[in-house]
């Protein structure tokens, strides 16, 4: 795999050409002109509504969103006047499918859906039928189109579509027809040769990719775009595989060129009209260019606690004591030494030993990959010890072409157990494994805890990423670690035939046409968001938690699993905020929260929190003009790189029903978090790295900082109180549209919006 340093011509579809001095005269196109010439480029400029193609305001195709999303997010739309869904939009319940956890909760939150779906115009998907983007590849998808989801791993390029995942705010303004604005993105071109070697897999790619381009920001809030010959040398399936995963890379999104093949698997969805072929122009110039040879690309593993942490299987296998003491180490680290990961007790005479395998979800539960692992297991036992294997396909008709084929029997028949379309497996819902377990999956993640087991309870297990097709190798050595290149089978590949009936039979389509006369059905756990201040003429911030990790992922801000049944409750569920990172956290935001809400009851601040009054006499004594009328008073985090993963809102929106104002960070992981900070009215401010003129529990003092947004001042003067006196220092927001910094003075998007 190689990595160009500058930015690349692609001419024909077949030649690169870097753009140095000394290639200047082998193209015959200015790089401007050339930069248009991309197939992300044409989608975007088709769905861009600005006028400016440096200033993008885009308008999406079509929504879809899950049922630990989609309560907020229809619940914010309702609050800032929503009468109807403006663009088709799809409710799938595939995250909280485990109705007993939680009590009725989950299904309250089902049958909300249904009844939204029918009062506003949707379309609303049942527990079990799909996971979220399986439904989508099937349904939604069509060449050149944009769509928008409010779960991360919303990636279609595959299929011609151009799909982003984002926090839920971003979806309320498509619902209000508003605008997702950006700037024009850079666009990464992914040139792929040669095709992959029997027993490797589409995970095995995809892990290559983000093992290269993680760490070192890439394609950090870029576009990958997917060409060259290579990519007609993978089946559709395989190019989903590999293209969901993009959203590890912290990518803004995905297109891939187009062909026969993608016809062919919109032919065979009844959606033949849906079909675009997508190319690049003769002469296209992209901002960088990973070039990869799929041919040297061999079984890989994901090691804990992160998809970048990656080895190939065979390095692994070599280098297994040293590996695995590394792991142990990064576990010191993320779980700040409460409590020990052991993973070198699971070799076993030179082998690693592995607990668990599961095949799900949309990266794991497609139809070649679970066809692919029972040819390799057939005939085979997992075994009688500890060793467990789960499969999810996808979606009911993946499902149930896997049972016409024999496919399902044959891995059924190995002790492997076939479950329905459910993401539990890749965010801590559904199989858990013991105390200390190692589980390898072919799913998206495998962050801390993301297995769900609880270190705050001294439960710890980890989770490697591999592809099915070594997991089922693995498998059919009763869990010793396998890579599928070591196994000798023949692959049947098996054709895919799709039955609509099973959808039309089940699935709630509105066909776009809302009933206004539709009451909404309600759940005891299902509530309005707490009312939100705007923003105050000075603020003083309390440091609530100082997170010094190189990554903080939004599972640590919000813990996915169990938590996910109060995603329809803010108050609730903002309990959770950082319990695993920083369990005192709740509590101290919520002790400065008393400043603020006796500001808001017109009452002194200082009587409801009593540490603040020597903070309040220095500023009235050196800055003046601070009273309850001017001053505002709340809590903020640091965190070194806060945001990478998941796209969900909570991560933001349960720091501000505690009363936080603000983020300190070096940088934001993700284009989408640092979007949420905003869409829920917090400062997305940024420090620059070194030691800090603050630490956990000081207070920091903004003056003016409602006119510094106002203005768009490039710096912001802070202040840190401490021991009667001040220490300035200098922090920054980067760039704002008018209407983020709007949403900000509004105090979030629901004030925003409020009619």
């Amino acid at each position: 795999m190689k990595l160009y340093k500058n930015g690349v011509y692609l001419v024909n579809g077949t030649e690169l050409i870097e753009d140095t001095k000394e290639n200047a005269s082998k193209v015959g196109m200015a790089k401007e002109e050339a930069a248009r010439h991309t197939i992300a480029y044409g989608i975007l400029k088709e769905h861009n509504i600005s006028g400016s193609m440096e200033k993008l305001q885009v308008k999406f195709d079509k929504l879809t969103s899950h049922d630990i999303t989609f309560v907020g997010i229809i619940q914010t739309a309702r609050a800032s006047g929503l009468e109807k869904f403006p663009i088709p939009y799809v409710l799938t319940n595939c995250h909280n499918s485990l109705c007993a956890v939680g009590g009725t909760i989950n299904e309250d939150d089902h049958m909300y859906g249904l009844t939204c779906a029918k009062k506003y115009g949707g379309v609303y998907v049942p527990p079990h039928q799909a996971v979220i983007h399986q439904y989508a590849r099937e349904m939604l998808a069509e060449g050149g189109a944009m769509i928008l989801g409010s779960d991360s791993h919303t990636r279609y390029g595959a299929l011609g579509t151009m799909a982003m995942g984002e926090g839920g705010p971003e979806l309320v303004k498509q619902l209000l027809s508003q605008t997702y604005d950006i700037n024009m993105p850079g666009i990464v071109g992914v040139y792929l040769k040669g095709e992959p070697v029997k027993g490797v897999g589409p995970q095995d790619i995809a892990l290559a990719i983000i093992g290269e381009v993680f760490a070192n920001g890439y394609v950090k809030n870029k576009i990958m775009e997917f060409v060259g010959p290579g990519v007609s040398n993978l089946s559709v399936d395989y190019r989903i595989g590999v293209d969901v995963m993009t959203t590890e890379t912290t990518c803004l999104s995905s297109i891939w060129r187009t062909d026969e093949a993608v016809q062919e698997f919109y032919e065979i969805h009844g959606r033949a009209g849906a079909y675009k072929e997508l190319n690049p122009g003769s002469t296209a110039y992209y901002d960088g260019m990973i070039e990869i040879d799929l041919a040297k690309i061999r079984p890989m593993i994901a090691m804990p606690f992160h998809p970048s942490n990656t080895y190939t299987i065979d390095d692994l296998n070599a280098n297994l004591m040293d590996i695995l003491d590394d792991c142990e180490k990064r576990a010191q680290v993320s779980f700040d030494g409460a409590v020990d990961l052991d993973l070198k007790s699971k070799v076993r005479d030179g082998r690693l030993y592995v607990d668990q395998g599961i095949i799900a979800g949309c990266a794991g539960g497609g139809f070649e990959n679970i066809c692919d692992a029972a040819d390799i297991l057939n005939g085979a036992s997992i075994g009688q010890d500890g060793f467990t294997l789960s499969v999810y396909p996808a979606s009911m008709p993946i499902y149930m072409e896997l049972v016409k084929n024999g496919a399902a029997a044959a891995l059924m028949q190995t002790g492997a157990i076939l479950k329905t379309a459910f993401c539990g497996p890749c965010f801590g819902a559904g199989d858990t494994p013991a105390n200390n377990a190692f589980s390898i999956r072919h799913s998206t993640r495998n962050f801390p805890n993301r297995e769900g087991s609880k270190v705050q309870n001294g439960q710890v297990a980890s989770v490697a990423l591999m592809d099915a097709r070594s997991i089922a190798a693995t498998a059919a050595n009763k869990g010793y670690l396998t890579a599928a290149t070591d196994m000798d089978v023949d692959f049947t590949k098996k054709k895919y035939f799709f039955d609509s009936k099973i959808y039309e039979n089940r699935i709630f389509d509105s066909k776009g046409v809302a009933d206004p006369s539709v009451e909404i059905q309600f759940g005891p756990n299902i509530k309005d968001w707490p009312k939100m201040s705007p923003l105050p003429k000075h603020m003083i911030l309390k440091v609530a938690a100082e997170i010094h990790d190189p990554v903080t992922t939004t599972d640590e801000l919000i813990p996915s699993g169990e938590t996910s049944s109060y995603r329809s409750n803010p108050l609730g569920l903002a309990e959770f905020t950082l319990s695993r990172k920083d369990p005192a956290y709740v509590d101290r935001a919520k002790e400065i929260q008393k400043a603020q809400k006796a500001i808001e009851a017109d009452s002194c601040p200082c009587e409801a929190v009593p540490e603040l009054k020597p903070v309040m006499d220095y500023l009235k004594a050196e800055f003046g003009d601070i009273s309850r009328q001017t001053i505002g008073i709340g809590s903020t985090i640091f965190a070194v790189k806060p945001g990478d993963g998941s796209a969900r809102e909570q991560a933001a929106s349960c720091q501000k029903v505690l009363g936080g104002w603000a983020n300190i960070a070096n940088e934001y992981a993700t284009k989408r978090y640092r979007s949420n900070l905003i869409n829920w009215g917090m400062l997305p401010l940024l420090i620059g790295p070194g030691g800090l003129p603050f630490a956990n529990g000081d207070y920091i003092f903004l003056p003016d900082i409602r006119k510094e947004v106002e203005s768009a001042a490039d710096e912001i003067k802070a202040y840190v109180i401490k021991d009667g006196g001040c220490k300035e220092f200098t922090l920054t927001m980067g760039e704002l549209t008018d209407d983020e910094r709007d949403i900000i003075l509004k105090g979030c998007l629901i004030n925003y919006n409020r009619k």
